[in-house]
């Protein structure tokens, strides 16, 4: 086809170039103005055939090439619009899906927001157990402290008062009271 394009183009050109010498020579009479007719005429029959040779396999390819480009730049359109398509898809799915996973974790939440709460509960209810577990004994140990604090004081307040109530006389009785008893008590176990 180039090479058909480029003797077209050369045909033109001897052809302007003839017009114009034709036009200088009959303005002078040439005589050989004849032949250069019949060569203008051998060279366009020339050019003729070479196009009509070499054009229509050229425009069929070409042609062919353009029908193919279209029919790959229709699939391409339409493998683009499925893909739109199912990127649509996806983007709505995505949508309700981004809903349904919000709503899932929202409940999530307040199932562990609850779960949280009954174990803080339950853990407050044992520290608090523990704790009056903890007063209850204090409170035991403290009752008892105070009761043998209570007992000494009596205890220190008894001999107190028995110290200023004894006298020798006393002692004394209490002392033979004493000793009695034991020989009595010896008396019954030989017995």
């Amino acid at each position: 086809m180039r090479r058909a394009l480029r003797i077209l183009g050369i045909g033109f050109i001897l052809m302007a170039a003839v017009f114009a010498e034709e036009k200088k020579e009959a303005e002078a009479g040439d005589p050989m103005l004849g032949w250069k007719w019949a060569n203008f005429a051998i060279l366009g029959a020339g050019l003729a055939y070479m196009i009509a040779k070499n054009a229509p396999p050229y425009f069929a390819a070409r042609s062919k090439e353009i029908q193919q480009g279209i029919a790959e730049a229709t699939q391409t359109k339409q493998d683009a619009e499925a893909k739109a398509a199912a990127i649509d898809r996806r983007m709505a799915a995505l949508e309700s899906e981004v809903a349904k996973l919000r709503a899932e974790a929202k409940d999530e939440i307040s199932a562990e927001g609850g779960r949280i709460s009954r174990e803080t509960q339950q853990r407050l209810q044992k520290i608090q157990s523990q704790g009056e577990q903890e007063i209850a004994l204090m409170s035991r140990s403290a009752q008892d402290d105070l009761r043998k604090h209570a007992a000494r004081l009596a205890l220190d307040l008894a001999q107190q008062r028995i110290r200023s109530r004894m006298t020798k006389e006393a002692e004394d009785g209490l002392l033979d009271a004493f000793v009695a008893d034991l020989h009595r008590q010896s008396a019954e176990a030989r017995n």
